[in-house]
């Protein structure tokens, strides 16, 4: 087999030595761990938990929209008081998915009560938010003092401006202001309307949320297969 790169290094998902493999050139989504099949962007936002909330097991910690490998299965194994949450507006908000056992939860009109959780983890979920600040500020809202959110989100415009590129209206129908774009969805095979294009500015919208405590780190490190593009952990502190 041919592959595009083959690395020896250690996974900070499976705390093992492991062999990272891609056929492809994009690696953010096919730079694979041989044990947990996670990718970079997993990894990368692992070890950043693992850096800053090293005692994350013994915390109390709501993921919204998690996957089924990498971080969302560590977290969820391992943290006796992990919260997993998804959009379905096909059960009332706040209530238990009755076979998959997660809360249906609107991150922008959450139920849950004021610093109910210790850390918040979104991966690639705040790409697709309509209402980012309003969301941004509810996750502060149920954040504990000295608690984070911590997530990724591709930042695709860097240096540029963030782009909107979707809005929903009051009536709930939807301006699109660029072509539409989606990606893949967890929870429904119609896939997830990308509302953002991101940028470094993004800071600029966490810092007047959580009093300047917002930041970017730059995950990038081949000894953990974290290689590619669109790496960053972000970090909004309470």
């Amino acid at each position: 087999m041919n592959f595009f790169k083959k690395e020896l290094g250690y996974c900070p998902i499976c705390e093992k030595e492991t062999t990272f493999t891609s056929l492809h050139s994009w690696l953010r989504d096919h730079y694979i761990c041989g044990f947990c099949a996670s990718i970079p962007r997993e990894r990368g936002l692992m070890n950043v938990i693992n850096n800053v909330y090293p005692n994350w097991r013994n915390l109390k910690i709501h993921e919204s929209s998690p996957g089924n490998r990498g971080t969302s299965t560590k977290l969820s194994q391992e943290c006796p008081q992990y919260i997993a949450s998804q959009y379905d507006p096909g059960i009332e908000f706040g209530e238990i998915h009755p076979e998959n056992k997660y809360r249906s939860e609107d991150l922008e009109n959450q139920t849950f009560e004021n610093e109910s959780f210790d850390l918040v983890i979104t991966q690639d979920v705040f790409e697709h938010i309509f209402d980012a600040e309003k969301a941004f500020r509810e996750i502060y809202r149920t954040l504990k003092l000295g608690g984070a959110h911590i997530f990724t989100t591709p930042l695709v415009n860097k240096n540029i401006a963030t782009q909107e590129r979707a809005r929903r209206e009051s009536d709930g129908s939807i301006v699109h202001f660029y072509p539409p774009e989606y990606h893949g969805n967890p929870v429904s095979s119609n896939g997830s309307l990308v509302t953002w294009h991101w940028g470094f500015d993004i800071i600029e919208r966490l810092n007047s949320i959580s009093e300047g405590s917002g930041q970017i780190v730059n995950s990038q490190n081949p000894i953990y297969g974290i290689e590619g593009e669109y790496l960053e952990v972000i970090i909004q502190k309470k």
